[in-house]
This record gives C-alpha cells, sequence and structure tokens, in this order.
C-alpha cells in the first residue's frame, strides 16, 4: 500500500496527510470546493502530494479516507471505491449535519450509514475520536513509552489489520473496538472521544495526553448510548 486518497482535506484529512507523507505514503487530496483551492497544502506536503477531484482521489488510493461533514456521505463516490478500503472518520452533529432519524433512534451508526452507501467497500471506522492538532502532537514511533492508541471498528477483520498497519506507520497504536455496530462506543460524547486526550490547560485542549491502549479499552468498557446518559 503505497498511496492515500483523501475525500476531504479540512483539519482531519490534512493532519492525515501531514502524517503518511511523514510516513512514507503518496497522497491524493480532494474536497468539494476543487483540486486548485488545495494548491498550498499540496505545496507544503511537497512531490509525494497532489490534489485532484474525489472521484479522482477514491480511484488512486490504495486505502481512501473519507473526512466529510456526515450530511453529505450520499455524495462519496460509489464505484470508485469498490473492493477498497474506507477509514470513516465520520462524526454526529445534527445542528451540522440535520436529524439523521436512525441516528437520533440509534438504531445505527454513522460508519454504518457510510457502509451501507459503500457496498462493495470495506469501511473502518477510525480517526474521529481525537482533535486534529492532538493528532499531530501526539504521533510516536513504535515502542515509544508514551505512544497513544486509536479506536477502530469494522466488520471485515482483513481491512481493519490494514488499518492497524496504516496507523502504526503514522505513530500510533490500535485498539479493536468490534464490529461498525460497536463504533458508538467512540462517537462524539462518549468517554473515549477526544476529552481523553486532553490534558489540564486554559481549556483543556492545549496539552495533549497520551493515552495508552489500556486506557482506551477501558474508555470503550465504561461508554454509554446517549439514551442512557440522557437518564442522568
Amino acid at each position: 500500500m503505497t498511496t492515500v486518497g483523501l475525500i476531504g482535506s479540512g483539519h482531519i484529512g490534512g493532519t492525515v496527510a501531514r502524517l503518511a507523507v511523514a510516513a512514507g505514503y503518496d497522497v491524493v487530496l480532494s474536497n468539494s470546493r476543487g483540486p486548485e483551492t488545495l494548491r498550498g497544502l499540496v505545496e507544503e506536503l511537497g512531490p509525494r502530494a497532489r490534489a485532484a477531484t474525489p472521484a479522482e482521489a477514491a480511484e488512486a488510493g490504495d486505502l481512501v479516507v473519507v473526512t466529510i461533514p456526515l450530511g453529505a456521505y450520499r455524495s462519496v463516490p460509489v464505484e470508485p471505491l469498490a473492493g477498497k478500503i474506507v477509514i470513516d472518520t465520520n462524526n454526529y452533529y445534527p445542528e451540522r449535519d440535520g436529524h439523521i432519524a436512525e441516528l437520533d433512534e440509534e438504531s445505527t451508526t454513522t460508519s454504518e450509514l457510510l457502509q451501507a452507501h459503500l457496498p462493495k467497500s470495506q469501511v473502518v471506522k477510525g480517526f474521529n475520536n481525537i482533535f486534529f492538532k492532538h493528532l499531530l502532537s501526539l504521533a510516536r514511533p513504535a515502542g515509544s513509552p508514551d505512544r497513544s492508541a486509536l479506536p477502530i471498528a469494522g466488520d471485515d477483520a482483513g481491512a481493519k489489520q490494514a488499518v492497524t498497519t496504516f496507523l502504526d506507520a503514522l505513530g500510533y497504536d490500535t485498539v479493536d473496538a468490534g464490529p461498525l455496530a460497536e463504533g458508538w462506543r467512540f462517537q462524539r460524547d462518549t468517554t473515549a472521544y477526544a476529552s481523553l486526550y486532553a490534558g489540564p490547560g486554559a481549556d483543556g485542549w492545549d496539552n495533549p495526553v497520551p493515552s495508552a491502549a489500556d486506557t482506551l479499552r477501558a474508555a470503550l468498557a465504561s461508554a454509554r448510548r446517549y439514551a442512557e446518559m440522557g437518564d442522568d
């Protein structure tokens, strides 16, 4: 695997691209506004990066990261992603995405929605539970005592192994949270969400702290559904 396609190149997408280039991958960036709007990021990343349309990024990537607002998930190109591993970074914000009945009812998860949209792809949920600045600053080489772990969820064992290898190259250990249906355990506002990596500071976001695999596993195990949180 040598090329990472990015459908969406904002805070998370741009950070993943930076880490991927540093790890020796080629990256193909895209967004909804056109390749010309990504010129600055491409110049920053250097010769391993180029800009394209979402369909072209999907076609070029051996591994493709979808990192767009959830409300736009149906715009993700389907056929170019057939047979490919897709990392879904989506979180559900009703005030931004509009209300989605299945998510409000908690009868499905964000990544299951994307998997249904991409029936011939292998979707793995990842990168959604960490602040983009922390994602960049907490990356560590394998074996580092202060290395952090990130959770993943997916229905295909081979796809999850490929994503684990990718995360390792980027500087992170991995904790497998189970199938896509268990992805709720590290969705927005759960115990395994972004605050897990936020240390003490003016607002808790300027001093990220490493979160080892055991800490993450405990947070995943203690996660509660939104309906249960509402009972407090």
